[in-house]
């Protein structure tokens, strides 16, 4: 028994704990507490109780503030010597309470590539029976969607012009029209559906965690800092986590279940115990299991932006402000209708550029100038499209930067590092600088900000604006990663458990062997329901039409309830 269980208050005995309240964690609360389990939901942010996070367009508001983590890499030496910034959530819902709402699974490849790496399970054909169990889509159905699972999936209440300007001027580049990136084909240009229900933001928090908040077989707790998994004869029992006044320790009889993210749940593995024996040993950590590929595999998607200015003022630039702001404010209160309602990142597309076969850059694009954490946007009015590569090949790592819990894990993510994704990039501004100049943007942008006025750029001026202006789409994964038996670097098993550690499950973007090309909420979520299956002893059976409508039912619990042994704290959330 380590020095700090000594001084850990009891905090009670659960089926599973799950760590991380996230689009993962909230995923695997709900399936296990339908299932009759006691389960522990420790968050180490607040309550997603506030308006900026319920509205769809305020999301902006809520990164920077306690409602998130500021990740922060080393200096990049491929990208100018920068840091770079990864938000993400620290709240009920973890990112899916503070992201831009995009409902993107990837194309079908990225699962048969797991597959032919060995990850057996893992296939397109495997995981769409997942997607489609855990979607409620409010106008797609049929072979690649669900309409009765707890994810609510919608358009958009509210388009502006110049999200529908660059529709069309992107088909006027010769970019084929897509209603639906989710069906039989990814590439084209159009409108994202969202996580959003009725004009309000709809996250795993608001849709998965809130049919069994009230269930007498949940406990959650907020602020809740977790400093280690408790790993006891090769099987987790338990965790320890601190609230601000004090130490807790809570046991669990069955699974711990990590969704902490891929930058705080290596961490976590690591001061427990779990990593490159090499890396703990240099810290004093006790080595439980030697597993060099935790904090390995770290990748996430780039997007560099192609700005230009609006001849007239009608981007988002001041519809937060004064009486704007509060008409904008009764609208949504009222109506659930208006520009709040929207996500923002209203349209993109994906592109194949590179002529492989399969898109290898999506379009992010912003009725808005933007710039970055630590970089302002360019002043007035404008637009801003953000090409992003879809399959990174630049790889970083996440290590410890000491033993204190509450130190953020020291990062590098190598990002550019690989020459194939500046090229990736470069290919996108090009694309991009031509769905500029195309006639339904030409009618309302007076000219290009940057990366430059001028038709004709050459590749280094291109590149030095990829160099310097390249930025994370929050989109972090791969450091815990799956892999089959005999993979030095494979940290879980294709049933998400950790390798050599009973009862010990990860459910989120860590597990990914390779980023997916797209936004990751929705495969995180289906991953989290096959963690949660998994756990339930189902394997790797998927979900029945007749399983997947009668566990989507608000009430749908096993008729077998235990009631939680674990006393209130100050930091428990109301039901």
């Amino acid at each position: 028994m380590q020095d700090q269980d000594r001084a850990a208050a009891d905090a009670g005995t659960f089926d599973a704990i799950v760590v991380g309240a996230g689009s993962g964690g909230c995923v695997v609360t709900r399936r296990l507490v339908q299932a009759g389990w006691r389960v522990l939901l420790l968050e180490a942010g607040p309550s997603d109780d506030h308006l900026f996070v319920r509205m769809p367009a305020t999301f902006v508001r809520v990164i920077g503030t306690e409602r998130t983590w500021l990740y922060e890499s080393r200096p990049q030496a491929a990208a100018g010597g920068r840091t770079m910034h990864v938000p993400q959530g620290r709240t009920l819902g973890g990112s899916s309470s503070v992201n831009a709402m995009v409902y993107i699974r990837g194309q079908a490849q990225d699962y048969d590539d797991w597959a032919a790496d060995g990850l057996q399970g893992w296939a397109w054909r495997d995981v769409l029976p997942w997607f489609r169990h855990a979607e409620s889509n409010q106008r797609l159905s049929g072979e690649h969607h669900g309409t009765e699972g707890p994810l609510v999936v919608s358009d958009t209440r509210f388009r502006h012009p110049l999200s529908l300007a660059f529709v069309k001027a992107a088909q006027e580049c010769g970019l084929p029209w897509n209603h639906d990136f989710n069906g039989a084909r990814q590439d084209g240009v159009g409108f994202y559906q969202t996580t959003t229900r009725e004009g309000e933001r709809a996250s795993t928090a608001a849709t998965y965690l809130a049919a069994v908040r009230r269930h007498p077989g949940l406990t959650v707790v907020t602020r809740a800092q977790v400093h280690r998994v408790v790993i006891e004869g090769g099987r987790a029992t338990g965790v320890v986590w601190h609230d601000g006044a004090g130490l807790h320790r809570a046991n669990a009889t069955r699974e711990v279940v990590l969704s902490a993210g891929a930058l705080s749940t290596p961490k976590l593995l690591m001061l427990s115990g779990v990593g490159s024996a090499a890396h703990l040993q240099g810290f004093g950590i006790p080595v439980r299991q030697d597993l060099p590929g935790v904090g390995e595999n770290f990748q996430d998607h780039l997007e560099v932006g192609v700005y230009g200015r609006c001849r007239e003022p009608i981007s988002l630039l001041g519809q937060d402000q004064g009486w704007t702001a509060l008409q904008h404010g009764l609208q949504w209160q009222l109506f659930r209708t208006g520009l709040l309602t929207s996500n923002v990142v209203e349209s993109g597309g994906f592109v194949d550029t590179a002529g492989h076969g399969r898109p290898d850059v999506q379009f992010h694009v912003l009725p808005t100038l933007v710039g970055d954490v630590g970089r302002d946007p360019l002043p007035g009015h404008g637009l801003s499209l953000n090409p992003c590569f879809l399959r990174p090949q630049s790889r970083g790592v996440v290590r410890l930067a000491g033993t204190d819990p509450q130190q953020q894990a020291d990062f590098d993510g190598r990002f550019l590092s690989a020459e194939a994704d500046v090229q990736t990039l470069m290919r996108g501004v090009r694309l991009a600088r031509r769905i500029l100049r195309a006639p339904s943007l030409a009618r309302l942008l007076s000219e290009e900000l940057a990366p430059g006025a001028a038709a004709d750029l050459s590749d280094a001026a291109i590149e030095a604006h990829v160099r310097s202006h390249a930025k994370t789409v929050y989109h972090p994964a791969g450091t815990c990663r799956m892999g089959i038996d005999g993979d030095p670097l494979a940290v879980l098993t294709p049933e998400l458990q950790v390798r050599g550690i009973a009862g010990l499950r990860v459910a989120d973007a860590s597990a990914f062997p390779r980023l997916v090309s797209g936004n990751t909420n929705a495969p995180v979520v289906m991953l989290a329901e096959r963690c949660a299956a998994f756990a339930l002893g189902h394997g790797l059976a998927a979900p029945t039409p007749a399983e997947s409508a009668h566990l989507s039912e608000p009430g749908a619990c096993a008729p077998t309830v235990h009631r939680s042994t674990a006393p209130a704290t100050p930091h428990h959330e109301p039901a």
